[in-house]
């Protein structure tokens, strides 16, 4: 997860979208840990009975980590898109460089001259 967070600190949009798949995978992982490691069954109901059998694994983590799994590749399928618009658009990966928004000025500037 330190590593997820120093590479989102980054000013590199690569580095930013590398490190939200690290956190990605960390929070997997800690999902995964805090379900308990365990060799037990497959979380499986037998035929003609309601419940778990003994001994059978908490089929909860795993749910949640597949659930996790597919959000995260959204996520960062996503970001990729957003990543390679914002470099078509403005040419450079680095955030430091995407600067269009300053040149048309603060909106708030205006609305206080009109409003006296």
């Amino acid at each position: 997860m330190g590593a997820g967070i120093y590479l989102l600190l980054s000013r590199h949009m690569m580095r930013i979208l590398f490190g939200v798949v690290l956190l990605s995978t960390a929070a997997n992982l800690l999902i995964f840990v805090a379900g308990g490691l365990q060799f037990a069954a497959p979380p499986v109901i037998q035929q003609g009975s309601q419940t778990l059998a003994e001994g059978s694994a908490n089929p909860l983590p795993q749910a949640l980590i597949l659930t996790a799994i597919v959000i995260g590749f959204a996520l960062v399928s996503f970001a990729a898109a957003l990543v390679l618009k914002a470099y078509y658009t403005l040419g450079s990966v680095f955030t430091d460089e995407h600067k269009d928004a300053e040149a048309l000025g603060s909106p708030f500037e205006k609305e206080a001259i009109r409003n006296g």
